[in-house]
């Protein structure tokens, strides 16, 4: 049987068919070939829709005023943003209409594959990766690897044991919600680590942010509020599993890197628990607390024990920390956040109105997609003892009485009766672990650091 003669069968019907690209498919192709016209300009645009549609189509001109509109410069970094524009313009919304209408599908003639490239604007001591092979380069990943453990699809969630990123430990606390650590992989935690000190260092933080951040600490935010006529506490609920996947990739594009960059980033610094983790949670909380820790573990979000999650988390509430310090400015106070302690303090303008405040400061974090945890909201006078992340702020910052007296008895024990005896942890380094103790009061009080480090030197180890 001859060539032309072949018998037609369903395969092969299938394959002679012209296919019909669905309107998202256009429009993505479309965007592409925006990108890659000579120049950001109406007749440069409809000529390079003409070429990838085979035609100049009536609705091109109209389109290419709109995107003009929209993007008065080209967003090169953004094809995906570009080609849901695109679809949401109303020129290629009739457009589609219409060749359904007609039975006609629009058919395109030519691809153009424009490669996304950073923005000039970008964030200076951000390193500039233009293509996921940059970012596999810079990680020292190949392609494979890096959509391993980005897990776009996230796939990893329903693998098998062995083969899942992450391994889990629930742990409960009396009356109060369970924490779930999710701790990385070897291998993951060494990438995350990669990407914390090339990729998120370099982005700059909001000043109000003193956790987790090189040459800050619970002791620089604290010393912001020495002094004051009144200090006030928030605390956030269930802090890292309330920032979404979403917020980090906004922060990743705001800070210069590209599309595809961005969302695999966002992959690597995420995580969405599987379903048989969430079924194991121990009891603690009430229903809906519960529930609402069950939906966000669920979902990506930061994870718990991830190296990069707590820097993550500082650049993805620069929003909440402008919009508070905003608000302590209108009340002639100050603003410190270290991790999910939000600290306040200022003179009689802040004591005066104080619940006024700390409804407003509520109703921000709450429109930001947090929860304030109100058992947990203190508002101290200078007449009491003021605590800023377990650190005394009344006059100048201080260690707290008791645990400078405990620090202070466990020296003269291990004088009395030797280091051995005072071990009840049993911390390997023992003679480390008090030395540690004494350079957080010194750098607190100094003069207290020195008395205490006078009775350590007198240690027989």
């Amino acid at each position: 049987m001859t060539p032309d003669h072949a018998p037609v069968t369903r395969a092969s019907a299938t394959l002679k068919r012209t296919p019909h690209p669905t309107s998202s498919s256009v429009a993505a192709i479309l965007a592409h070939g925006f990108l890659g016209s000579p120049e950001w300009s109406k007749t440069e645009l409809v000529n390079a829709g003409a070429h990838v549609l085979g035609a100049r189509r009536r609705w091109l001109g109209p389109l290419a005023t709109q995107i003009l509109q929209v993007y008065p410069r080209p967003p090169v970094d953004a094809p995906r943003e570009l080609a849901a524009a695109i679809l949401l313009c109303e020129p290629f919304a009739e457009a589609v209409a219409k060749a359904v209408h007609q039975r006609k599908p629009i058919r395109v003639a030519n691809f153009v594959l424009r490669p996304a490239q950073a923005r000039e604007n970008r964030q200076p001591r951000v390193p500039r990766l233009d293509t996921l092979t940059s970012l596999a380069t810079i990680l020292e990943l190949t392609s494979g690897e890096l959509e391993w453990f980005a897990d776009p699809q996230h796939w990893n969630r329903r693998a098998d044991r062995k083969l899942q990123h992450y391994r889990y430990e629930w742990r409960q606390r009396e009356g109060r919600l369970p924490r779930l650590l999710e701790i990385p992989a070897p291998r993951l935690r060494t990438i995350q680590r990669t990407v914390l000190r090339e990729l998120l260092y370099p982005i700059e933080l909001h000043g109000a942010a003193h956790g987790f951040v090189p040459g800050r600490s619970a002791a620089t935010g604290a010393a912001q509020h020495t002094g004051q006529d009144v200090v006030v506490n928030l605390d956030l609920v269930t802090f890292f599993a309330k920032v979404p996947a979403g917020r980090v990739f906004g922060m990743l594009r705001q800070a210069g890197f590209t599309e595809s960059v961005a969302h695999r980033l966002t992959g690597i610094c995420t995580h969405a628990v599987p379903p048989r983790v969430l079924s194991l949670m121990p009891p603690g909380g009430d229903l809906n607390e519960r529930f609402a820790l069950r939906q966000a573990l669920s979902r990506p979000h930061l994870p718990q024990g991830a190296p990069t999650s707590p820097m993550v988390a500082n650049l993805s509430l620069r929003r909440l920390d402008s919009r508070l310090s905003g608000l302590a400015d209108k009340f002639d106070a100050r603003y410190t956040r270290y991790a999910d302690d939000l600290a306040f303090s200022g003179g009689k303008e802040l004591g005066r109105r104080t619940n006024a405040f700390i409804r407003t400061a509520t109703s921000i974090v709450e429109a930001e997609g947090h929860e304030a945890n109100r058992l947990k909201t203190r508002v101290r006078p200078a007449s009491v003892r003021q605590l800023v992340t377990s650190v005394v702020v009344n006059k100048h910052t201080n260690v707290t009485r008791s645990d400078f007296d405990r620090l202070k008895a466990i020296l003269h024990n291990c004088l009395s009766y030797g280091p051995e005896s005072q071990n009840r942890g049993a911390h390997a380094d023992f003679r480390g672990y008090l030395l540690g103790h004494i350079s957080w009061v010194a750098a607190l009080n100094p003069d207290r650091g020195a008395k205490l480090l006078q009775e350590f030197h007198r240690i027989q180890w």
